[in-house]
């Protein structure tokens, strides 16, 4: 059987399942993606899906771990995209996991709906990761940062619209697919923004208002219709309808800022997220108040922020607590 043929029963049912209970597109396009890799596991090691047994999520495991899928995708016969994978192709622990997940997912929906399932998903184990440094670059080299647009860039465009999406970015914490998505109506005079973020789960974030002054600068310069809030240079301000900027360029202009002003920490648009709910924590904010701007589902997610600011805390409980220093 060729690989095109696909090796997994029911899939589109399980995919058209999730677009009926309202799962976004990109959802829906990531599990299609991670399903295929499975696919091409089974495919490679000429097994039906029937069959499939507790050793194959080993092998399979190994297949993601070593990056043996690389070699075949370098086969014109079948490509898989936008995987992140280090530099010498291997995914890292975090990506393996949302693949297993996405296994285990498939799997529940054929228990659910009667279908034959050659295993029960609980087999399918995550593996270990790595503990990822929480760590985020100080406040003052993250407004060097939000600056450096109006210093380095050359082109006037280019220099107000990427200063106006990095103090967005920093003002609201959105995601960076939040803050491409945005069109020009979702934003009002006060600087309110209406988010549909992940899940379509909707919530309001806000603008500072030197943010909200470096947005309308930046709408000032703007002579088309385009509904879309950030464009392209290209195309965007010449009659494509709808034209988005994308996250590569957005992440690479970051990437960018970084080495020139040499600040070590790494630092992406998830960066300016996780600057924004660390120092809204450091100055006091309730957590409650951070899940709800962030568009966490859970609490739990957002106490990783109010964590990162404990060391703060407590340097803050020794210096000025008015017992401190007094004879016991």
């Amino acid at each position: 059987m060729d690989y095109e043929d696909g090796r997994l029963e029911h899939k589109e049912d399980f995919l058209k399942n999730l677009l009926n209970n309202n799962y976004s597109e990109e959802t829906i396009y990531n599990y299609r993606r991670d399903l295929s890799l499975f696919e091409l596991f089974l495919w490679d090691q000429n097994i039906e899906f029937g069959d499939l047994n507790k050793d194959n999520i080993i092998s399979f495991k190994d297949f993601l771990r070593t990056g043996k899928y690389i070699s075949i995708l370098k086969n014109d016969t079948y490509k898989v995209h936008n995987f992140n994978s280090n530099s010498d192709g291997k995914l890292s622990a975090r990506s393996i996991n949302r693949i297993l997940s996405s296994l285990r997912s498939y799997l529940k929906f054929l228990i659910d709906f009667d279908f034959p399932t050659p295993i029960n998903p609980e087999v399918i184990k995550l593996i270990k990761t790595e503990k990822k440094n929480s760590q985020v670059a100080e406040l003052e080299e993250l407004i060097k940062l939000i600056e450096f647009p109006s210093i380095y860039e050359k082109n006037d465009f280019v220099k107000i619209r990427n200063r106006a999406i990095l103090e967005t970015l920093f003002s609201t914490g959105m995601r960076i697919s939040e803050l491409v998505s945005l069109n020009r109506d979702q934003i009002n005079d006060d600087g309110k923004i209406y988010v549909l973020g992940k899940g379509k789960k909707q919530r309001f974030v806000y603008l500072t208002e030197r943010a909200k002054k470096y947005i309308f600068d930046y709408l000032s310069i703007r002579n088309d219709e385009n509904s879309v809030l950030f464009i392209p240079i290209r195309g965007g301000r010449n009659g494509s309808v709808n034209q988005r900027i994308s996250t590569n360029y957005i992440q690479e202009r970051i990437s960018l800022y970084r080495k020139k002003l040499g600040i070590i920490v790494p630092t992406s648009a998830h960066s300016l997220r996780h600057g924004f709910a660390t120092y809204l924590a450091e100055q006091g904010a309730n957590p409650v108040a951070i899940q709800i701007l962030l568009g966490h589902e859970s609490l739990q997610t957002t106490n990783k922020y109010v964590h990162a600011s404990d060391k703060y805390a407590e340097e803050t409980h020794k210096k000025f607590h008015p017992l401190k220093g007094t004879d016991i």
